[in-house]
């Protein structure tokens, strides 16, 4: 009974139910953090029931608990849905992090706040993070309103913005990067692919890694707060990580079809919000998987012809 090790550093995640904060999750629970996970909808049995909205709840768990570090992963991060459901989503991106902000304060726990690189307009990457913000979409909008609301209530907190991302989807339309597996796999129909904004898809892995190296420096040097990036080092269009994919599996990719004009249905987007992540690789901080190592790991269960898995994995 004595010797069982007990991890002292305690961190709560908000979002855990979701892509980002699955991985979150489970790399502070395998390195010696005690952690609890808080979602909304999918949240039973696995994590804590709780509506960010509930401020009493929040408070409650808060006090509870008492995290060392808190990341927030939860918010609504579909650009269209944003635009829809307008109130609904600035609630939860930017009253609900304030509110987070307060109550980390309280408790004097470090919160890390997950932002986006759609904070800004792609007209001149790459964006460093003392670059002046000009969100295209009302996504954008809310989550760089997130931003200040957390640091206007909580001035020790950090910010860490992260373009789109891909990782271990329980379905395919968790990422807009796994969601294009379909239309690759399908080769019988041809399909457009956006060719116009390049994006620097990201692991939820690698997120997840710099969110502990960050809350661990911290533990050891109060001066770290403040705005952060991080991201993928590899720029490629909808279009190219689409073949990339085609590539990983030996698919076929010629039914792909590359769109090189700007789109016009949908929220706006950003032709290039690339960010300089120099700040934290500065802290020695980061961990960058290769696209196409990443992209295998996280696709091969959906592989609906399993004949390829011999020859992909063996």
């Amino acid at each position: 009974q004595e010797d069982v090790d007990i991890p002292s550093r305690r961190v709560l995640i908000t979002g855990a139910t979701g892509l980002l904060g699955r991985a979150v999750f489970k790399e502070f629970n395998e390195n010696n953090w005690n952690a609890v996970g808080c979602g909304y909808r999918r949240a039973q049995p696995r994590f804590e029931q709780i509506n960010l909205l509930d401020s009493v709840a929040v408070h409650d768990i808060i006090n509870d608990f008492q995290p060392h570090v808190i990341v927030h992963c939860a918010a609504e991060r579909r650009p269209d849905v944003v635009e829809s459901q307008p109130d609904a989503a600035s609630q939860l991106n930017v009253a609900a992090s304030g509110n987070l902000a307060r109550e980390a304060a309280g408790v004097g726990a470090f919160l890390i706040y997950i932002s986006t690189d759609y904070v800004f307009d792609g007209t001149s990457p790459p964006y460093k993070e003392t670059d002046v913000p000009n969100p295209l979409n009302l996504y954008g909008k809310t989550k760089l309103d997130g931003e200040r609301a957390v640091l206007e209530n909580n001035e020790d907190a950090a910010v860490l913005r992260i373009p789109v991302l891909y990782g271990e989807v329980e379905r395919l339309e968790e990422s807009a990067v796994t969601v294009m597996f379909d239309k690759v796999q399908f080769s019988n129909k041809s399909a457009n692919m956006d060719h116009w904004q390049q994006r620097f898809p990201t692991n939820v892995k690698d997120v997840a890694t710099v969110c502990r190296q960050l809350a661990e420096k911290r533990m050891q040097d109060p001066s770290v707060k403040g705005t952060f990036h991080w991201s993928g080092n590899e720029q490629m269009t909808k279009y190219e990580m689409a073949c990339a994919i085609a590539d990983a599996f030996n698919l076929p990719s010629s039914h792909l079809r590359p769109i090189t004009d700007c789109p016009v249905v949908g929220a706006l987007r950003p032709r290039n919000a690339q960010l300089d992540c120099s700040k934290l690789e500065m802290l020695g901080i980061g961990q960058r998987t290769p696209f196409r190592a990443g992209i295998k790991e996280s696709l091969w269960p959906f592989l609906v012809d399993k004949r390829w898995r011999q020859t992909v994995f063996h």
